[in-house]
């Protein structure tokens, strides 16, 4: 029996792990389609050929580009031409504020949307202009000059007014990407922004109010209500949600949900902010399990102890 132990252990251990793979890896490998990586190039979008100007950029932004039309840039002091609401009805869903589109959108990205929104969003399947299906964001068509060159100005002043990278917050980076069109309500997010502590019941209704008159606008324009993503962490791994975000029809053909068009930075802290919204107690967890592991750790070296001497005294 004794000298059977070592075998025993084996058998055990490897079952164990045949069936944590078969619980976690494999089931997650068979529920979705692996996907590659594409690294957030980009790689079938132009990129910038030229070095932008940003205070000619501003101009452009504020002017003849004719962004604030729609897109408001609050740290600049530009309001939004239309509250949410409103704007849902309008266009389908509230154009994004552009104060942080600099550090949160990759540059590329930017320059493409400006000149071609359907073909950057990769939402051709459904705004196709050859058949009178326009994309509700104007193509930018130039101020006059060299159009190359006003777009790359363009992206120029945003990224100039943008917080830096370790400035912007998981919070943040959802907030701008996602939060438009997916509520957390596990963060009391909603598409039209956090919902205040109201002292009467009738404001905190019309809040929610405004909040169901969104949600239509946008149902009516994405085919569907996009999912709450309070738990979407527990449910999807993060290679999932990193490649969805990356680019949606590569997990799910032919769907409504356009390209964010987010750097792989962003991205990391888009995930990370889901993962702090569905799993609240993750580092605390960590923490008791590797403690955990420790006494599993200190139980065994003691019980192998114990068993020699036990094995010692009956020989």
């Amino acid at each position: 029996m004794k000298n059977k132990e070592p075998l025993i252990l084996v058998v055990v251990v490897a079952f164990t792990l045949l069936t944590y793979w078969l619980v976690e890896p494999y089931a997650h490998s068979v529920m979705h389609k692996h996907v590659e990586s594409e690294n957030f190039a980009y790689a079938d979008l132009a990129p910038i050929s030229k070095t932008g100007d940003a205070i000619n950029g501003k101009e452009l932004t504020m002017g003849a580009g004719g962004c604030t039309g729609c897109h408001s840039i609050t740290k600049e002091g530009v309001p939004a031409g239309m509250d949410p609401v409103t704007a849902a009805g309008a266009y389908g869903v509230n154009p994004p504020d552009l104060s942080e589109a600099g550090v949160i959108y990759d540059a590329k990205f930017l320059a493409n949307l400006i000149k071609n929104p359907a073909h950057a969003l990769k939402v051709e399947h459904k705004f196709d202009a050859a058949k009178g299906q326009m994309h509700p964001m104007v193509a930018f068509y130039g101020a006059g000059g060299d159009i190359d060159q006003e777009v790359a100005d363009m992206v120029a002043y945003l990224q100039s007014i943008a917080v830096s990278k370790d400035e912007l917050t998981p919070k943040m980076a959802y907030e701008n990407a996602c939060g438009r069109c997916h509520e957390m309500r596990y963060e009391n997010w909603t598409q039209i922004g956090e919902k205040p502590s109201f002292k009467f019941e009738k404001d905190s209704l019309a809040f929610d109010i405004q909040v169901l008159e969104y949600q239509e606008s946008l149902t009516k324009y994405m085919g569907k209500l996009p999912p709450d993503l309070s738990m979407y962490i527990r449910s999807r791994s993060e290679h999932f949600l990193s490649t969805f975000i990356e680019n949606p029809q590569s997990q799910l053909e032919g769907t409504a949900m356009p390209r964010v068009g987010i750097t792989a930075d962003v991205a990391h802290k888009v995930i990370e902010h889901m993962a702090d919204a569905g799993d609240t107690k993750r580092d605390e967890r960590a923490s008791v399990g590797m403690n955990v592991m420790w006494y599993i750790l200190i139980f065994a070296i003691f019980a192998f102890l114990w068993k020699r001497s036990v094995w010692k005294e009956l020989h």
